[in-house]
């Protein structure tokens, strides 16, 4: 069985309690998408909102996989530069699959439908997004097609003691 994604879906009560739930358990199972455990999704409802005031803005869209019961089981958001030598290329931000659904090549399913919509986005030539090191996270956008472009050493501080990588990784659309 696979996901049904969607792009720029309606933002409901529902849709967005199932991102919220899906980002805390994401972050709970020790996933690289901006918070260490534990947390709740109060901890997360903060950096949710901008991203929702970036949709209404029109700089930021959504992308949400359901799985067959209809549950949000995987989102990626979209993110448009603003600076006028940058329009050509977009950052892919909180790209997450529920844990529950891991092992079944939804990520994969995830990035593929990703670059669709990329492809869609007028004068779009690129996605760019970066990772946490040191959890084999690089190994998989690359066999995704991503390349890794950069890397500073330590930038990511996910406890005294243990700092990370933060890896650029690029995908050509051309």
């Amino acid at each position: 069985m696979s996901l049904t994604f969607t792009l720029d879906p309606a933002v409901t009560p529902a849709l967005r309690d199932g991102i919220l739930g899906l980002w805390a358990d994401v972050s709970n199972a020790g996933g690289s998408v901006g918070f260490v455990p534990p947390v709740t999704a109060e901890d997360i409802r903060p950096e949710l909102v901008k991203h929702l005031v970036g949709m209404a803005e029109g700089r930021t869209r959504l992308l949400v996989g359901l799985d067959a019961s209809g549950e949000v089981a995987a989102t990626a958001f979209f993110s448009f530069n603003t600076h006028r030598l940058m329009k050509h290329w977009v950052w892919l931000y909180t790209v997450m699959v529920h844990p529950r659904h891991q092992g079944r090549g939804y990520g994969r399913d995830l990035l593929t439908a990703a670059e669709e919509a990329a492809r869609g986005f007028d004068g779009i030539e690129a996605i760019r997004l970066t990772c946490r090191g040191g959890n084999g996270l690089e190994r998989f956008y690359g066999s995704c097609g991503y390349k890794e472009v950069g890397r500073v050493p330590g930038a990511i501080r996910v406890a005294p003691g243990d700092d990370r990588d933060d890896v650029f990784m690029l995908l050509p659309l051309g």
